[in-house]
C-alpha cells in the first residue's frame, strides 16, 4: 500500500534567478491557453487542469520560486481545489468536536452512575471518519493522472538547472 499524502510535495533547485523562472512560466501559460491553465502570482504559480476537463477530484499544483545564492529553489504542492478541501477540513473538525462532547458527556453520565450509552456512537463516528479517509484516499487516485499531467507540464516548462 502506498502511503498516505495528503497534499503531496517536492523540491528543486535552479541556477536561474527567480524572476527568469516567474517570466517563463508566465509566458508559456499564455501561449499553452489550452493544456494547463494557470498564472503566476509574486513568487507563486499556480496551476490547474482546464475547467472543461476538471472533475470534483481534480488537483491543483502551487509552486513557490524562492531565490537563494545559487540561483533559486522551486517548491511545489498538489492539493485539491479549495472547496474540496475546505469541505474535508469541515467535515474532519465537525467529526472531532462530536467525538469530543459525546466522550464529556458519555463519560460524565457514567461518573454520575448513569447509563454512557451515547458513547457507543464514538464507534460510528470512527466509521464515519475512515469512510471519509478512504473517500479521500479514492479521489486522489481519480486524479492520479492529471495530477501527472500537471507535473510533467512543470517539468516540461521549469529550466534544467
Amino acid at each position: 500500500m502506498e502511503p498516505i499524502e495528503i497534499r503531496p510535495r517536492f523540491k528543486r533547485e535552479s541556477t536561474l534567478p527567480p524572476a527568469a523562472i516567474l517570466t517563463q512560466f508566465k509566458e508559456r501559460l499564455r501561449e499553452d491557453s489550452g493544456e494547463i491553465r494557470g498564472f503566476v502570482a509574486n513568487n507563486h504559480v499556480y496551476m490547474r487542469i482546464p475547467s472543461e476537463e476538471q472533475h470534483f477530484w481534480s488537483p491543483q499544483l502551487n509552486l513557490e520560486v524562492m531565490g537563494d545564492e545559487q540561483g533559486s529553489t522551486i517548491y511545489g504542492v498538489f492539493g485539491p481545489r479549495e472547496s474540496v478541501w475546505l469541505m474535508y477540513i469541515f467535515f474532519y473538525t465537525l467529526l472531532g468536536f462530536a467525538s469530543l462532547v459525546i466522550m464529556i458527556v458519555g463519560f460524565s453520565q457514567m461518573q454520575l452512575g448513569l447509563s454512557g450509552r451515547i458513547l457507543w456512537t464514538l464507534p460510528i463516528l470512527a466509521l464515519i471518519t475512515l469512510f471519509a479517509l478512504m473517500t479521500a484516499r479514492t479521489g486522489q487516485k481519480l486524479g492520479k493522472d492529471q495530477m501527472n499531467r500537471l507535473y510533467h507540464y512543470y517539468k516540461e516548462v521549469s529550466p534544467a538547472g
